[in-house]
């Protein structure tokens, strides 16, 4: 019984692996149920006992792809009690994360209208967690907390990262700079 086990679990990654590499090449618009089992080596129907939907089978490829790249942790910059160095720590942090993962994590994002809901959940509550981590302790009120937590959630975006470096053609501490820059000006005219 454990051969079989292995070799189920086996043909499972395998297919895995094969959307993650599409997915990141290629992009999830692209990668089709049938582009990922031809380069997993399976058929269709194969791939559909493994993974009875494509969220699920794009739940497994994410969480494969993160397991090997960990994102930064958000939770961790909420401890630094002051403000400029928790933006700029924070940014360092993810900025960094975004240059070493930027040809993968591209066609993740530039398709993000055709992953499943579910990614996009996660997404924008991964990102409320960095904006949050980021503002914890923050004292401004009103008008200003809604232009800060802008600002914040603005440079924690990664097209953001993607303009100031690709467009702009700013090293990432040039990058990390310029965001930090912009979000303490935002508290400050708050």
């Amino acid at each position: 019984m454990r051969g079989r086990a292995a070799l189920v679990e086996g043909t499972r990654q395998r297919i895995t692996e094969a959307a993650m590499r599409l997915h990141t090449t290629i992009g999830p618009s692209r990668a089709s149920i049938s582009a990922v089992a031809q380069e997993a080596g399976v058929t269709r129907v194969t791939l559909y006992r493994h993974f009875s939907s494509s969220d699920e089978l794009f739940a497994a490829c994410m969480g494969h792809w993160r397991s090997l790249h960990p994102p930064p942790d958000p939770r961790a910059w909420s401890g630094i009690a002051n403000f400029t160095p928790r933006v700029r720590r924070a940014l360092s942090e993810l900025y960094g994360w975004y240059a070493a993962n930027s040809d993968d994590l591209y066609p993740i994002y530039r398709d993000a209208a055709y992953t499943p809901a579910s990614n996009r959940r996660a997404r924008r509550s991964t990102n409320e967690l960095m904006v949050e981590s980021m503002l914890a302790g923050n004292s401004v009120e009103g008008a200003g907390q809604r232009r800060l937590r802008a600002a914040v959630a603005h440079v924690v975006g990664f097209w953001t990262w993607r303009s100031l470096t690709m467009d702009g053609e700013l090293s990432t501490r040039e990058a990390i700079n310029l965001a930090t820059t912009f979000v303490v000006a935002a508290r400050s005219a708050a």
